[in-house]
């Protein structure tokens, strides 16, 4: 029983899994590996969230599937003062972070209209959307770029509109940082009766311009996802929420209730103490583009074409010059590995995304500087070749 049904689902590798031959080059360094392929913050929750987690009324009970009354009323809170946009708490639910909802969302939609079959994701994408749809048994279908980041709504053939349980749109963009046109999306997607889902989990940190959201021109077709992981440094809480369009919301906590989904109580109870906290925020923010410019220095100083994102905390790197067109991301992450220890993504793990490399800044400036040390030469590796 142990061996699938021919034609049967067998699961790919999962993406970060493939680094570990990297991961093992990196390490060899003296002073290790520094590890920026995963998002994964190194810095601290903040006090509140810590001592919300230490409370014993939280932990006794079942906790409710779509969130708290305060958590929801802490979200929609939230929602009002960052992007001043009303949206009521009825309209909030919660997620057991955010991954679990991206990849799920398909799978539920077709229930709910199961002559639709397609999934519109971002070409050059977090590669759970297309995973999302596979798991659906849907169809992943990319949606290309223009020249300044923005969806190419216009390159998508009507009749695969006519198909689409929902467009996901992620702004600001994991891995490239651009900053798309929610209100455009929005105005498209709802002029041909296709849900919006925005994936607005790095919404705190935007460089160029103001935070936005999918919800400004209403909750009509519409969800927002938000996660506490980056926001907070909540990543191993899996704390997240939905909002947005009320019917819509509320089929999905019903359906998610008889599943079993809930957010831990004690994880509820943090995650009003995050939200309702913005000082911790902006510091997050400072250290993220301390972090991003030294990172943007560092590399264009050694033939690497990037720049500061307009948004998230990765740097989207590519060769300089003519050498652009003949490296892979995997050429690009195993230089990186060899020459300063650096972990990075290579850019295939992105859907469509050959010869660029990402980079999360995620790690503490003193192990950043020790890279840097690492690739102007003044610390020699000491790194094995590849047998």
């Amino acid at each position: 029983m142990s061996a699938p049904a021919p034609g049967g689902f067998v699961p790919p590798p999962y993406p970060f899994d493939r680094l570990d031959g990297l991961r093992a080059l990196a390490t060899a360094h003296d002073g290790g590996v520094v590890d920026l392929s995963v998002g994964t913050p190194c810095d601290s929750p903040p006090e509140a969230v810590m001592a919300a987690l230490a409370d014993p009324v939280a932990a006794r009970g079942y906790p409710p599937s779509v969130g708290t009354p305060a958590l929801r009323r802490a979200a929609a809170g939230w929602m009002a003062r960052r992007f001043g946009v009303e949206v009521d708490e009825r309209a909030v639910a919660t997620c057991v972070g955010t991954k679990e909802l991206v990849a799920g969302l398909p799978t539920w939609l077709r229930l709910r209209w199961p002559q639709r079959d397609v999934v519109l994701h971002p070409a050059v994408a977090y590669p759970s959307y297309a995973m999302g749809a596979t798991l659906a048994g849907a169809q992943a279908v990319p949606v290309p770029a223009r020249s300044d980041g923005t969806s190419d709504l216009a390159a998508l053939p009507e009749e695969l509109w006519a198909r689409a349980l929902v467009l996901w749109v992620n702004s600001p963009a994991n891995p490239t940082g651009r900053l798309d046109d929610l209100d455009r999306v929005v105005a498209e997607a709802r002029a041909r009766g296709v849900l919006v889902a925005s994936d607005e989990c790095y919404a705190e940190f935007v460089w160029t311009g103001e935070p936005a959201t999918a919800l400004r021109d209403g909750t009509r077709g519409v969800l927002a996802v938000h996660s506490l992981s980056k926001r907070s440094n909540m990543a191993g809480l899996r704390a997240g929420f939905y909002a947005g369009d009320e019917d819509l919301v509320a089929y999905l906590s019903e359906l998610r209730k008889h599943a079993g989904f809930m957010v831990p109580g004690p994880v509820q109870a943090a995650m009003v103490a995050a939200l309702e906290d913005d000082a911790h925020v902006e510091l997050q923010r400072a250290r993220y583009l301390e972090r991003l410019e030294f990172l943007v220095s560092l590399l264009a100083s050694h033939g690497y074409r990037c720049s500061l994102p307009d948004g998230a905390f990765y740097v989207w790197a590519t060769k300089d010059g003519e050498r652009a067109a003949r490296v892979t991301g995997w050429d690009l992450a195993e230089e990186l590995a060899r020459s300063a220890g650096i972990l990075a993504s290579p850019g295939e793990l992105y859907e469509a995304a050959p010869g660029w490399v990402r980079l999360a800044a995620v790690q503490p400036m003193d192990r950043l500087r020790l890279a840097g040390e690492r690739m102007d030469g003044e610390r020699p590796a000491r790194v094995p070749p590849v047998v």
